[in-house]
């Protein structure tokens, strides 16, 4: 059984909910208001679709798997050092290719291409400081053989 996807209408509801950070029709990020307020009902023993209700989400809209997955991803959560943060913010991530305007994507491919420039002087500046070693080891090396 596959995770539920959310129907446009109820995309637009989910978006008008305080607490949601975010929502697709795959998936929704809550915020870390609701996900502390979640942990303290839950653990005061109410039910997660009583919880749900509580903050104006319909649980048979979510799904059950969605709430059994978000009681889990919540408790793992809160027991991390950055709690109930998004970690995944300043993460450079995957880039992005698709839905960029032409502008955009030649400002992407310039920036590209100076990050590999930079990259292929710094080997440059490496292979050189490598040969100098390299050559001055032959000739420490012809030295002492000329010495004995």
């Amino acid at each position: 059984m596959s995770v539920k996807h959310f129907t446009r209408e109820q995309v637009e509801e989910l978006q008008k909910n305080p607490y949601v950070v975010s929502v697709t029709e795959r998936y929704i990020n809550y915020t870390e208001e609701f996900k502390v307020l979640f942990l303290a009902d839950y653990e005061s023993g109410l039910t997660p679709s009583v919880i749900f209700q509580k903050y104006g989400f319909d649980p048979q809209v979510l799904g059950a798997k969605r709430r059994s997955a978000f009681i889990q991803r919540v408790k793992n959560e809160s027991k991390r050092l950055s709690g109930f943060k998004d970690t995944r913010k300043g993460n450079s991530g995957r880039p992005r290719t698709k839905d960029l305007t032409p502008e955009e994507e030649i400002a992407r491919l310039k920036h590209k291409n100076k990050l590999l420039q930079q990259e292929n002087d710094f080997l440059k500046r490496i292979r050189s400081i490598n040969k100098k070693q390299l050559s001055k080891i032959q000739k420490d090396k012809q030295q002492e053989k000329n010495t004995n």
